[in-house]
């Protein structure tokens, strides 16, 4: 004889409509008088008393209760949607991009509810056989970032991504830097084309793509103050980027870089051949102020400067231009700089790192810390020897007295 289920445990009752268990339970009176009442339905008795104490459990922790269907998909779907107002388009396309292909066909169908470190594990070790680690870092942000809103919508309780740390992934491009010759080359080659004084002024100042692109005249001062006490050099006023907001990359960042006299003469040149090309497109020309602009006047995009940079390389020999991009131009001035003996503090400064630490690991590869003293002191001291020879002890004794 089957036992009566006691006042409070709810009920337990077969749905010929839905051809599942359903098991409900009330749960006291809402403000309105209503009466709660809380359901969980599945294929088995048990299946259908397990959904209902996870929604119990909901419920009392004040959890809203998510769709059953509520996907992984969703959440990042919402987050791409909803979740990045402030952020730049190309970033946003980027996130889509990156979601599209990585996160969403491997995790998509999970239900959030479900989903596990375990899950989460799996995912970015099985992605690390192929992406870069900073690749990884990225998707992992992005999966975790869309889990944490769907966590404060009440959509889940915990987040479970931030529990999982990122694998070492594939060794990335490594960065380069022209040398001195390979510059000189490049800088040849770029006279009379478009790119020449883009190539002159990044190469010979440092200054960042996303920098160069929005740049404008008004920043730009090719005269200076010469009596002036002290005089003002020509200078570049690093102080915009094409970064949301137009803020540059880091409060460090904003700038402003006395010009070397090349890049005076080309940007007077440059300017000068602007006018030309301004006077000559007519209605169609849009004024934006912008030092490097394209045939309209409108901001170069940055996919066009790096397919125009290449045409440029090919002109260079030994140079590969598929295997250069324009940001290289930005490791070539700290490369030029540390050959030069500048010290690591100024090339910091005049980079626009927030510290000395960042420019180590972003260009450890160009920068030469090579501290001679040691070598030098070496070098006299053994060369003094094998000139005195081993029977002139004043060479290593002299000191000593006759």
């Amino acid at each position: 004889m089957t036992k009566r289920r006691s006042r409070g445990d709810g009920g337990l009752h077969w749905d010929d409509r839905r051809e599942r268990w359903v098991a409900t339970v009330s749960l006291g009176h809402d403000g309105r008088g209503k009466r709660i009442v809380k359901r969980g339905s599945g294929r088995t008795k048990t299946e259908a008393k397990a959904k209902l104490r996870q929604v119990i459990r909901d419920y009392e922790d004040g959890l809203a209760i998510a769709p059953a269907s509520f996907t992984v998909k969703n959440a990042v779907e919402d987050w791409l949607a909803y979740g990045l107002t402030r952020v730049a388009p190309v970033t946003v396309e980027k996130y889509t991009i990156l979601c599209q292909r990585h996160v969403i066909p491997a995790l998509g169908a999970r239900k959030l509810r479900d989903l596990s470190a375990d899950d989460v594990d799996k995912w970015l070790a099985d992605k690390a056989r192929t992406l870069s680690t900073d690749t990884l870092r990225v998707i992992r942000s992005c999966l975790n970032r869309a889990v944490k809103r769907a966590m404060v919508r009440d959509k889940v309780k915990r987040n479970v991504v931030e529990l999982c740390s990122i694998p070492t992934g594939q060794a990335g491009r490594p960065s380069k830097a022209l040398t001195l010759a390979q510059a000189e080359a490049v800088l040849d080659a770029a006279a009379d084309t478009s790119m020449h004084a883009y190539i002159v002024v990044s190469l010979l100042t440092g200054a960042r793509t996303e920098e160069l692109r929005p740049l404008a005249w008004e920043h730009v001062d090719l005269v200076g103050m010469p009596d002036a006490n002290p005089p003002v050099p020509p200078y570049l006023a690093v102080w915009r980027s094409v970064r949301a907001g137009g803020d540059t990359k880091t409060r460090k960042s904003r700038r402003t870089l006395a010009l070397p006299g090349r890049c005076v003469e080309v940007l007077t040149e440059h300017r000068q051949a602007q006018e030309r090309r301004r006077a000559k497109a007519g209605e169609e020309w849009s004024e934006r102020g912008l030092v490097f602009a394209s045939e309209a006047g409108t901001e170069l995009d940055a996919a066009n400067v790096r397919r125009a940079f290449r045409r440029v390389l090919k002109a260079v020999d030994g140079l590969d231009p598929a295997e250069w991009t324009p940001r290289e131009l930005r490791h070539s001035f700290v490369s030029l700089l540390s050959d030069s003996g500048v010290p690591l503090e100024e090339i910091s400064r005049l980079v626009g790192h927030s510290s000395t630490a960042v420019t180590e690991k972003v260009y450890r590869k160009q920068i030469r810390p090579v501290i001679q003293t040691g070598a030098v002191v070496m070098d006299r001291v053994f060369e003094n020897d094998r000139v005195a020879g081993p029977s002139d002890t004043s060479a290593v004794e002299p000191n000593s007295n006759p």
